[in-house]
């Protein structure tokens, strides 16, 4: 039997930002979050108090800066924050969406037509011109994951993770071990707090879904 340990890998996506409510392509563009996405951040937080956790990663970026900020606010006490190791990771960053950066989602789809569009947001290696593929934000984002994540787990510390749609998908095929086509039905976490427990090399064991709820406009 494979052996297993106590730390468990908790996983949020940034909530809403400025960009996102006005459905534009984001990627490596530094947007706040919206006062909406403040309250997601803040009910993502209620969602797992129940849950300690000794390290905290985000990205670069200040959504998922503030994001997380939120998160410790609502979960933690101040003594408590203290004691929680934060680091900031550019390998957590958005997928850099290239010359589609700030286009219109919904205008690019009209432009591109569905099937190639669709293609572009969920395909493992479709091109994005002076972008990043699927793929590219996965050989970037694993190898950080195996050296710096994994090794806390296996220790036994629970690790808390802010990052973006794209760079969690990289993350959920390799730890669900998902193939290149099937990660094209992979959904971005939206309203969701995955929390896993995983084997010695980052592999899932187990998987809990918590819907974050009770957040109004």
């Amino acid at each position: 039997m494979e052996e297993t340990h106590t730390g468990k890998l908790i996983i949020v996506r940034h909530q809403e930002s400025e960009w996102n409510k006005l459905g534009l392509w984001t990627g490596v563009h530094d947007t706040s979050l919206t006062p909406y996405g403040f309250k997601e951040s803040e009910a993502a937080g209620k969602c797992i108090r129940d849950v300690s956790f000794n390290y905290a990663f985000a990205s670069m970026y200040v959504r998922t800066i503030e994001t997380l900020a939120s998160i410790l606010n609502v979960c933690l006490t101040d003594a408590e924050k203290k004691k929680v190791h934060i680091e900031h990771r550019a390998e957590l960053n958005e997928r850099d969406y290239g010359d589609y950066t700030g286009k219109n989602k919904w205008d690019m789809e009209k432009l591109l037509g569905e099937e190639a569009f669709v293609e572009l947001r969920r395909a493992w290696d479709y091109p994005v011109p002076n972008g990043e593929t699927l793929k590219m934000v996965y050989e970037r984002v694993v190898p950080f994951y195996t050296a710096t994540i994994v090794p806390l787990l296996q220790a036994g510390n629970n690790v808390l993770i802010v990052s973006h749609g794209n760079t969690i998908r990289a993350l959920t095929k390799y730890i669900e071990r998902i193939s290149d086509t099937e990660i094209a039905n992979v959904e971005m976490l939206f309203g969701q707090v995955v929390i896993y427990t995983t084997d010695t090399d980052g592999h899932m064991l187990t998987k809990q879904i918590r819907i974050i709820e009770g957040v109004k406009e």
